[in-house]
């Protein structure tokens, strides 16, 4: 993932996760799909097993992570693909859809929606592409 961030109606841009956030979206050919993305560096938790974990670490941890998994569908004219949620860290995903405007600039994804809290973009890049890019600059 290269960037996580959210357009607030006034303006304002901000990042979820913190600006280094990291994060892997993975499509299938059969049309499944895993979103996963965390704020990096995240502290652990005391006990090795996360149900010891204490109210606040738990709480510290939910609002430090964003996943959901599912099918997936695209509309290539209007340029978008919906994630259809089959489970999902936060619930309330759980049986909806997900709408995103989507775009390629070279070996990225940029994804867009505009929700009630502003514009979201969550920008990809392909599997690989990085380690591709730096050997062809060697």
């Amino acid at each position: 993932m290269v960037e996580w961030s959210e357009q607030k109606p006034g303006g304002e841009k901000s990042f979820p996760l913190g600006e280094n956030a990291v994060g892997q979206l993975i499509y299938t050919a059969d049309g499944h799909v895993a979103a996963q993305l965390a704020r990096h560096g995240r502290r652990t938790f005391p006990s090795g097993d996360w149900r010891a974990a204490s109210t606040e670490d738990g709480a510290r941890a939910f609002k430090e992570y964003f996943g959901y998994f599912g099918t997936f569908s695209i509309d290539t004219e209007r340029r978008t693909v919906t994630h259809h949620i089959e489970g999902a860290w936060f619930p309330n995903l759980e049986g909806g859809d997900q709408k995103r405007h989507y775009r390629f600039e070279s070996d990225l994804l940029v994804l867009d929606a505009d929700t009630d809290w502003g514009r979201v973009r969550i920008v990809w890049r392909k599997a690989g592409a990085r380690d591709a890019n730096r050997e062809k600059a060697k």
